[in-house]
Formats: structure tokens, sequence, C-alpha cells
């Protein structure tokens, strides 16, 4: 598996997992989309920085496992 297949795969698997959030839970994701308005700026940027570092952590082993 290349790292192109592995990427390619990874984008489309989040946006079926986004879509389908979006398509069956609209009224829920905008009471979520409130409560991380609510959430300090700094918190949001340490929040998304730890799933950025554990994805690439995932991506690492996966790959390094099945490549």
């Amino acid at each position: 598996m290349s790292i192109g297949f592995a990427l390619l795969l990874g984008l489309g698997m989040v946006l079926v997992i986004e879509g389908l959030v979006f398509a069956l839970a609209p009224g829920r994701m905008e009471d979520m989309l409130r409560m991380m308005a609510n959430i300090p700026t700094e918190t949001r940027r340490l929040i998304g920085l730890s799933a950025v570092t554990l994805g690439v952590v995932l991506v690492f082993f996966v790959l390094r496992g099945f490549g």
C-alpha cells in the first residue's frame, strides 16, 4: 500500500464520517457548534493539535505495520 493510497483512503473515510454526522444529526451538530463556541480559543487549539498528533502517530503505526 502506497502512502498516497493510504492518505486518499483516510481522507475518504473522514468525509464519510463527517457527512454521516451532518446527514443523520444536523440538529445535534448545531448544538455541538454552540458548545464549541463557548470553549476558549487556546483550548480548541490544544484539542486540534492533540487530534493532529494522534492522527499522525496512528497513520505512522498503521503504515509501518501494514506497509
